[in-house]
């Protein structure tokens, strides 16, 4: 039901940061988020837009998340993706996540309406965010949610996956054995 409006609201931030682009270079690396310009391509041929981002080039911090309080709750776990290569690098598509519950991985979908072919390019030291939406589960109840205590991803194209400690609880159960979470589109960064 949210999708429409994540979609416009992420259509206008693209929009508002690609007006304000306009020779502010000076940022200090430590307000990352602030000057982010990271440029939306949806044709797939945007000029000079790099090489694919890679794991080894770039800083990813998960988090804060906005946990879901209750069973049947809805949360959301960021994940923001910085180009540390020293030139513009782009993602093209989606973030491949899995999330682990003891020895079990569970792959996620993407979310309803994210594009898989969307792409965008950052500039050095720019970043973009990806969502891990879920529902919470009921604790101790191994038939309606999965204790995840693991988030692995990888950006696209890749297969080295990144593993980081699950912030949140439990996670609901859909039937058919996978969990009620979905992976979103890349954003950019900012206010």
């Amino acid at each position: 039901m949210r999708t429409a409006p994540t979609a416009i609201a992420a259509a206008l931030l693209a929009a508002l940061t690609l007006t304000a682009c306009g020779g502010n270079d000076g940022g200090d690396a430590g307000d990352g988020g602030k000057t982010a310009t990271a440029s939306p391509s949806g044709d797939g041929k945007g000029a000079g837009s790099g090489s694919a981002c890679v794991a080894a080039k770039t800083a990813f911090e998960v988090g804060p998340s906005s946990a879901a309080p209750a069973a049947g709750d809805e949360g959301a776990v960021p994940v923001t993706v910085t180009n540390k290569s020293g030139a513009p690098c782009t993602v093209k598509g989606l973030a491949h996540v899995e999330l682990l519950a003891g020895g079990q991985s569970f792959p996620l979908a993407p979310q309803e309406g994210a594009a898989k072919d969307a792409e965008m390019t950052l500039a050095e030291g720019q970043s973009v965010t990806f969502t891990i939406a879920y529902v919470r589960g009921v604790a101790g109840d191994a038939q309606k949610s999965a204790d995840v205590d693991k988030l692995s991803f990888s950006l696209p194209g890749e297969k080295k996956a990144n593993t980081y400690d699950w912030p949140d609880a439990e996670v609901a159960l859909q039937s058919g054995g996978t969990l009620d979470a979905t992976v979103g589109p890349f954003t950019p960064v900012g206010d």
